[in-house]
């Protein structure tokens, strides 16, 4: 677990040394115990487990629980609360924490007596990890912690009303689903995080090879198709690969596989997949149809789902639909660079690649660094790709590399950051020389909030505010303030050897990439856009301007 103490959750610190089988890691914020406890779930498939006080401590926790429940990971967080009789009194560092809490988890519990406590923890723990994942909040008043109550701990849980999650897709439903690919000439896969939540990458790909079907992967579902597959055909969206908004154009069937049709893949919901019936396997009910008109919903765990489907469909052929993907990759070859005889991002992410053979899990926050590494990274085993998706939150980056390092010793952990996120959770470097966690970071360094300034380029004529930074620490320094081995980079020809030597140090590197400040992200499909305003390069940019929908 990973916290910071504080008077409220004393008694339960005080405690832990009865128990030396409860690893506690200190952190220096407890928004970075959050994405800590974040990333553990997702490198390990278990559930996060975070620690925080009451007040401040607990809404520290709100970002990093939102970000869980927006991209559906199984945390719980243990937070402190004041004494039950000074509820509601405005007492020192007491805030209505289960309140604040409830839009950003999927539950969360007010414990008013210890002998609910170990109900509390089985069910807990039982929805965190059920069904559609997501954060628990367990809200543990001081004078409870101090109680002393008889009780059994009970071997299983409990019914709860009105939580059943459903596993079973309906046969009937996925009948009608496997007659819509057979008789499609021009189908897709979009596969989302649901396919690694469910451990479905074998039955995805048994389903796609059977049914001959392109699989395209959601920025949360890279890594859940191996990007050597021939079948693969990158991300889809604001900044995936051309060719695979045109193929979504263009197709007369789409299947989503644990995914929602976000903003983000669509762009403008009315024009999307326009000649396309839609088939939608989801475990959570609630967002099957939420997006996109649904020919064929499924609700149930993906895993379940796809094995069933794939044994109903018929073994087929599509070449013609292969030739014209082809044909689309050729046309529409995407991720331009705008100066190839600098240092590029893009460049670094390759070298990254080449170095680790493409085993090392990759961890990023949000912004540009995020997108050229979901690009130019190819994934190839599940679960290696750890990035804030839905929340889109900067520093993420940081603490959940530690979450992910405790949980896979045995993987080589590269945090991929921007200088602006780096910033913002960069406190953690003490944590990660503190437990010995020989964590990687590659700093894309660009002098400024780059996606941002991206933005500010494209649509606001140019018109750059509050983008610029002009006072960044000397990262190299920094790093060798905490003893961690660090070096920077600014010439093409040593990215590759800095990488080498960061991989061979036992414990944590961290190198400054000095990357070229200008250097876009492309495509862009413009938020709320369509495939035909997709912005494809820098030349193309210069000349298209703003689209009309943002005027």
């Amino acid at each position: 677990m990973f916290g910071l103490p504080g008077g409220a959750i004393m008694p339960f610190y005080q405690t832990l040394p009865e128990y030396p089988a409860l690893k506690h890691i200190l952190v220096r914020h407890e928004q970075n115990a959050g994405h800590a406890a974040d990333g553990y779930a997702r490198a390990s498939g278990k559930v996060g487990v975070c620690v925080a006080t009451s007040g401040p401590g607990a809404t520290n926790l709100v970002t990093p629980l939102a970000n869980a429940m927006m991209d559906s990971i199984p945390v719980i967080a243990l937070t402190g609360q004041v004494p039950r009789a000074a509820i509601g009194r405005d007492a020192f560092q007491e805030t209505d924490t289960t309140g604040i809490t409830m839009p950003v988890t999927k539950h969360n519990y007010l414990a008013m007596h210890a002998a609910d406590l170990p109900r509390i923890f089985k069910e807990a723990f039982h929805i965190a990890r059920t069904g559609r994942p997501g954060p628990v909040l367990i809200d543990l008043p001081r004078d409870v912690l101090e109680e002393v109550a008889e009780f059994e701990y009970p071997d299983q849980v409990t019914t709860l009303r009105g939580y059943k999650p459903t596993l079973e897709g309906s046969g009937r439903q996925i009948k009608r689903a496997a007659k819509l690919i057979d008789d499609a000439q021009r189908p897709v896969i979009l596969a989302g995080h649901g396919v690694l939540i469910a451990n479905a990458s074998a039955e995805l790909r048994q389903l796609a090879e059977k049914a001959q079907v392109p699989v395209i992967t959601t920025l949360l579902g890279i890594s859940g198709f191996s990007s050597d597959h021939v079948l693969s055909m990158g991300m889809p969206g604001m900044h995936g690969q051309a060719h695979n908004n045109w193929a979504i154009d263009k197709a007369d069937l789409v299947v989503g596989v644990g995914m929602r049709f976000d903003d983000r893949v669509t762009g403008k919901i009315s024009t999307f997949a326009p000649r396309a019936k839609v088939i939608h396997i989801d475990i959570d009910p609630a967002e099957v149809g939420k997006n996109v008109r649904v020919t064929v919903p499924i609700v149930g765990d993906a895993r379940r789902v796809l094995h069933a489907l794939a044994k109903e469909v018929a073994t087929t052929t599509r070449p013609d639909w292969l030739k014209e993907i082809d044909d689309l990759k050729d046309r529409h070859p995407g991720m331009p660079t705008s100066q190839p005889d600098k240092l590029l991002p893009q460049q670094v992410i390759r070298d990254l690649h080449e170095a680790t053979a493409g085993r090392a899990i990759i961890v990023t926050g949000v912004g540009q660094h995020q997108m050229f590494a979901a690009q130019h990274y190819g994934f190839t085993e599940p679960n290696t790709w750890i990035t804030s998706g839905g929340l889109g939150t900067m520093g993420f980056e940081v603490p959940a590399a530690m979450g992910a390092a405790v949980a896979r010793p045995d993987r080589i952990v590269w945090s991929i950051a921007g200088d602006g996120g780096f910033q913002m959770t960069m406190s953690e470097l003490a944590t990660i020389v503190e437990q010995r966690l020989p964590i990687k970071f590659a700093i894309l360094n660009n002098n400024s909030l780059g996606m941002v300034r991206q933005l500010q380029d494209l649509f606001y004529d140019g018109v750059r505010v509050a983008t610029a930074y002009s006072g960044n620490p000397d990262f190299v320094k920094l790093a060798e303030a905490y003893g961690i081995w660090a070096i920077r980079v600014s010439d093409p020809a040593q990215v590759r050897d800095a990488i080498d030597q960061a991989n061979a140090v036992d414990g944590p590197t961290l190198i400054d990439f000095d990357i070229v400040p200008e250097e876009n992200v492309y495509p862009h499909l413009p938020a709320g856009g369509t495939a035909a305003e997709m912005i494809e390069g820098p030349v193309e940019s210069a000349e298209k301007g703003a689209p009309a929908w943002l005027s």
